[in-house]
């Protein structure tokens, strides 16, 4: 019975943080784990960290560890905020898509390094229902890290999101 009163502390600390960050994390708008940038999982990791101490350590204060959990949101917050207004930094931090394949051709260069084999590749292929590269105009890594194949029987159609027509016709 001593022991289920001394963690008190330790249940109490870890829910309060639980709720604090589910809170944080639905103010900040992250609605599906699909939208995490490598900013959001290198934050996440840190709250872990960060957040730890005030869980199970009830010598510290649960104000530190919400304090930190606080500020690390708070920092991830304004850095996205920072990487969508500059292209430099977006362009820094967030990958491009990778054409892996085109015209039914490995681009085997592109392939090697996103750290991918013909073999994952071939696989990939095969799993959007394409027997052959023959059939593939385009396969593209994207930035989720999915493999999108395009058939060579597709029609292609291209668009510039963000252009000035596109702003223009949206006027």
């Amino acid at each position: 019975m001593h022991e289920i009163i001394t963690l008190w502390p330790v249940a109490w600390h870890t829910f309060s943080i639980y709720v604090f960050l589910i809170l944080a994390l639905r103010i900040i708008g992250r609605g599906r784990l699909g939208q995490l940038t490598v900013i959001d999982l290198v934050t996440i990791l840190l709250i872990g960290t960060c957040v730890e101490t005030s869980m199970v350590a009830f010598n510290n204060h649960l104000d530190a560890g919400l304090v930190s959990a606080g500020t690390l949101l708070l920092g991830n917050w304004l850095f996205s905020t920072m990487v969508q207004r500059s292209k430099r930094l977006k362009a820094l931090i967030n990958a491009n898509p990778v054409l892996l394949v085109t015209d039914g051709v490995i681009v085997r260069e592109h392939v090697r390094q996103s750290g991918l084999t013909d073999a994952q590749v071939m696989e990939a292929i095969r799993e959007r229902e394409h027997a052959d590269l023959s059939e593939v105009k385009y396969a593209i890594l994207e930035t989720d890290g999915e493999i999108n194949v395009v058939p060579r029987d597709a029609i292609v159609l291209k668009s510039r999101i963000g252009s000035r027509r596109t702003k223009a016709a949206n006027s």
